[in-house]
């Protein structure tokens, strides 16, 4: 991919049910098929957050990613799970997104899983929702304008009531110039460079291959968004929470200190990194400790500069007034004392137990701490007949 500097970027999700296309139409849209683990090829689903990217570029009006007329935006793809027990993967690929593709099958419609995800986006904030109408070549034009209708009664009253709703085949590639010129118009959110630099992390690899050399080895990499700040090759890092050590059955965490050793952005080397499209950050770290998404969900800055661990966490909170994902209409019930709930806060999931409820504030303990900051966002799920179901969101005050 050709050099990006300059560019304005974007961070887009790519959401909705299992099975409506949304690995294939990213696969169309940049060129690379995201489902890379043997165990997402096999089964045919996402399971981890998958990554591509594209340039976006201008020709007379017409937007297109075959390098044809002038380069005006580089957009990088977050595609999350559809599938229901992959909600809290789906929730931490919408803490680091910009805008979100909702997909939806002509031939099959909305599915719970298409309203719990459009709930998600909601609970996460995101306003620059485009709803792709996939897989129109599979139904007659009467099916389709009926199922256009559908999907736009079913946004009504929701963040993406005006969202536009596009006509797609990606198996065929009709249409897609229509997703890039939105793409490309979507405006971009004011960056934060000033402050602190706070990196979301939201997959942690070892890329070593086996029986490599040890001089040749290369040290743990972190993938993620800058959420703001700057981050640059050679500054002194911390991780947080860090890595989890058991010690007489107490669960310990240890922040992790390291150096940037060099920066990517795609396939791309840069020398600094600041808000904007997914990064993946090489550290001098042991590729050892960053294997297998193992550092998923921690926050990185410079040395000194981030909150502390929290164990106890009070949120201001909103619940829907059903849940979503069951098919069926059920009231969300007001919180209880002393339940379990689902949190998920920046790219950290974890469970809390609520020990007081005031009017429209929960506080909780939490089973894994998290680093936050006043105003962070949160997705709250409860378990629901042995699933986790998005009831709510919050922001963090405390």
């Amino acid at each position: 991919m050709e050099k990006t500097q300059n560019l304005p970027e974007l961070n887009v999700g790519v959401v909705g049910h299992i099975d409506h296309g949304k690995t294939t139409l990213l696969s169309k849209l940049t060129g690379k098929f995201t489902d890379t683990h043997s165990e997402e090829l096999r089964r045919g689903i996402t399971i981890k957050l998958g990554y591509a990217e594209t340039i976006i570029y201008n020709n007379d009006g017409e937007y297109n990613n075959k390098s044809i007329g002038k380069p005006v935006r580089y957009v990088s793809f977050v595609d999350a799970p559809g599938h229901e027990m992959l909600m809290a993967t789906m929730l931490s690929g919408a803490a680091v997104i910009d805008a979100a593709i909702l997909v939806i099958a002509a031939n099959e419609g909305i599915k719970p899983q298409t309203q719990e995800h459009l709930m998600a986006l909601q609970a996460k904030n995101i306003k620059n929702i485009i709803v792709v109408q996939n897989k129109i070549d599979l139904v007659s034009k009467e099916q389709a304008l009926k199922n256009y209708k559908e999907i736009k009664d079913f946004l009504k009253g929701t963040i993406a009531e005006n969202a536009p709703v596009i006509p797609v085949s990606a198996q065929q590639e009709i249409n897609l110039e229509k997703i890039f010129q939105e793409l490309a118009l979507i405006e971009i959110p004011k960056r934060d460079l000033n402050s602190e630099p706070f990196f979301l992390v939201a997959r942690s690899f070892d890329i070593n291959r086996p029986g490599s050399k040890i001089q040749d080895l290369k040290g743990g990499v972190l993938g993620g968004i800058l959420k703001r700040g700057i981050l640059r090759i050679g500054d002194e890092i911390e991780i947080k929470p860090g890595i989890s050590t058991k010690k007489h059955q107490e669960v310990l965490y240890k922040t992790l200190k390291t150096k940037i050793l060099s920066l990517h952005k795609g396939n791309q080397s840069v020398k600094e990194i600041t808000p904007g499209a997914s990064i993946s950050i090489e550290t001098s770290l042991d590729p050892f400790l960053t294997k297998a998404d193992s550092l998923t969900g921690c926050v990185v800055s410079l040395i000194g500069k981030l909150p502390e661990i929290k164990y106890n966490i009070k949120l201001k909170t909103k619940l829907f007034g059903e849940v979503f994902g069951l098919g069926i209409k059920r009231k969300v019930e007001p919180f209880k004392s002393k339940e379990f709930l689902m949190l998920s806060i920046n790219t950290t999931i974890t469970v809390g137990t609520i020990e007081k409820i005031s009017e429209n504030h929960v506080e909780l303990s939490l089973n894994i701490p998290i680093v936050a900051l006043p105003g962070d966002n949160a997705g709250v799920a409860r378990n629901i007949d042995g699933h986790w179901r998005l009831i709510g969101w919050g922001k963090v005050i405390g």
